[in-house]
């Protein structure tokens, strides 16, 4: 039962690259700059929680669904896939919506130049 939550993250993360990879949004762009991008934001967020933990805001609190693994005290197994999570998953929305918006503006036009009247 301990494994719960880190496979759940994993199966999210998975099903995200499947998305991903059909529309080229990230990951399948520009694979170095997004791993950039993530590895950044997962290390600030890191920075982030080491703060909240030395400073007694952040602690890791007890669950059946977790490994129980810590990586540091108070810090989880988990809590770094999290943050692949969390970052990889703004990446995927912001980069979707821009297509869509691309792809809006680009029937917009269509229809302007009277390329769309059927």
């Amino acid at each position: 039962m301990g494994l719960v939550y880190l496979a759940g993250l994993s199966a999210v993360i998975g099903c995200m690259a499947l998305i991903d990879a059909r529309w080229r949004l990230v990951f399948w762009r520009a694979p170095l700059a997004a791993a950039a991008t993530v590895g950044i934001g997962v290390a600030f967020f890191l920075v982030w929680d080491a703060a909240g933990i030395l400073s007694g805001v952040f602690f890791r609190g007890d669950s059946s669904i977790v490994t129980g693994i810590e990586l540091a005290p108070e810090l989880p197994l988990e809590e770094p896939v999290f943050l692949v999570f969390l970052c990889y998953l703004t990446l995927v929305l912001v980069l979707g919506f821009e297509r869509i918006l691309e792809v809006r503006a680009g029937r917009d036009a269509e229809v302007r130049s009277g390329g769309g009247d059927r």
